[in-house]
């Protein structure tokens, strides 16, 4: 299964593509979203859904994970914010891709073992289960981590259905 991880952002969102095959992930690709913070509002989110597309098109996922955001003390900041995540969540989901949410606390565990990891030992480990991964920002990093985090509770997932039946 493809996944495609989102770390969703106004200025800057990280995209991260893997495949996962039971337990087994592969590193397919990663990278940044970046839109002019001196466009407007309503160009800067343009830009950043017709980005999020060509990602789609170029790797065909079968799902797609996103953080959620954290609320800012900044009111403005965070709706700003909140309209991008919107964005993010759109693009996948209007091509009828699964689109799932995870918090941040929960992707640094799933990928570290430590809710509260910093950004450096997120990376590392991302590095450490997807060899040859070149996430080159800690956007790109925190995305693939996001991906990791939905095979693994997917995995999860598929494993409890089965006992179930």
């Amino acid at each position: 299964m493809r996944l495609l991880g989102l770390d969703p952002g106004l200025i800057h969102t990280g995209w991260g593509v893997i495949d996962a095959d039971g337990n087994r992930l592969r590193y397919v690709a990663c990278g940044l979203i970046a839109v002019p913070e001196k466009d407007s509002l309503s160009i800067r989110l343009a830009g950043l859904f017709r980005a999020l597309n060509d990602v789609l098109d170029r790797f065909a996922p079968d799902q797609a994970a996103v953080e959620e955001s954290f609320v800012n003390r900044n009111p403005a900041s965070t709706l700003k914010l909140g309209l991008a995540r919107g964005v993010v969540l759109l693009a996948p989901a209007s091509r009828g891709l699964p689109v799932f949410e995870y918090a941040a606390n929960l992707i640094k565990k799933s990928v570290t073992g430590a809710g509260h990891a910093e950004k450096r030992q997120v990376e590392a480990m991302v590095r450490r289960l997807l060899p040859g991964a070149t996430a080159d920002s800690s956007d790109a990093a925190d995305a693939l981590a996001c991906a990791i985090c939905h095979a693994h509770h997917a995995a999860s997932s598929r494993a409890l259905e089965s006992v179930a039946r």
